[in-house]
């Protein structure tokens, strides 16, 4: 089969197209045939040599849509049944998603049924899981107002459709760095859009809101506490190294 073999750490250059052999099925697997994949800031930090645990060669990708093309587990997926996997260690422990068959543990495949097309699907695993994560941490209420910082992320856009998936009445910000990203920020949902070129602290002026979701980092938590509501929640998202994901916090 082909795929994105990376031999040693650096950046884009070193993924190579390669032919290597087709993983072979075992007990408790099963084999994908990857139909898309999304790509991670964590996968970025592996190529570029910043995940110590994991070793090279290695091919990349902790998500994955696909098909069962032949499974350990025949009572439990079919072949050409369309699933999806996240994380636990694949492209990480073991070969991952940028190549045209991947095996994943049985544990690990969830089926989908959906009429999304395929360009969009590939798009929901890791991004919309770790959104829903966020999401369930914040005990919305329909009264709450709701900040988000770096909006224009993936992740900042799919909490804004999940919490409007809540309830379409919840007042939700955004803050971006860029003035001209205003517009789209407000055209895909937004309230109201907060200019913030530091983005450790926001601009002076800046009210406080009932729930901060933090996507920046451990840098700018401290900034987000100052304009939180008594009894108000932070949600900060940062990277995971240990299993190369994203966790919630709360402080």
């Amino acid at each position: 089969m082909k795929a994105y073999v990376v031999d040693h750490a650096g950046g884009p250059e070193v993924l190579q197209l390669k032919e290597i052999p087709t993983p072979k099925i075992k007990p408790g697997w099963a084999r994908l045939k990857v139909l898309g994949f999304g790509i991670n800031h964590s996968e970025i930090f592996t190529r570029e040599g910043k995940s110590p645990s994991v070793q090279f060669p290695r091919v990349l990708g902790i998500e994955v849509v696909g098909e069962i093309d032949e499974t350990s587990a025949p009572d439990t997926f079919k072949a050409g049944q369309r699933v999806v996997s996240i994380m636990g260690e694949m492209g990480r422990a073991y070969d991952g998603s940028y190549a045209e068959y991947v095996l994943v543990p049985n544990a690990q495949i969830y089926p989908v049924k959906t009429t999304l097309p395929l360009r969009d699907l590939v798009a929901v695993p890791e991004t919309y899981y770790t959104a829903y994560g966020i999401v369930k941490s914040l005990q919305l209420k329909s009264t709450d107002n709701v900040l988000v910082r770096a909006a224009t992320s993936g992740v900042g856009i799919a909490v804004l459709r999940l919490i409007r998936g809540f309830d379409p009445h919840i007042q939700v910000t955004g803050t971006t760095r860029a003035e001209d990203k205003l517009n789209a920020l407000l055209t895909a949902g937004f309230d109201d859009v907060i200019i913030a070129a530091d983005s450790e602290k926001l601009p002076a002026g800046v009210g406080r809101y009932d729930k901060i979701i933090d996507l920046i980092g451990p840098l700018s938590v401290k900034d987000s506490l100052q304009h939180l509501n008594p009894f108000g929640i932070v949600s900060a998202v940062v990277y995971w190294e240990t299993c190369g994901r994203c966790r919630t916090l709360i402080p």
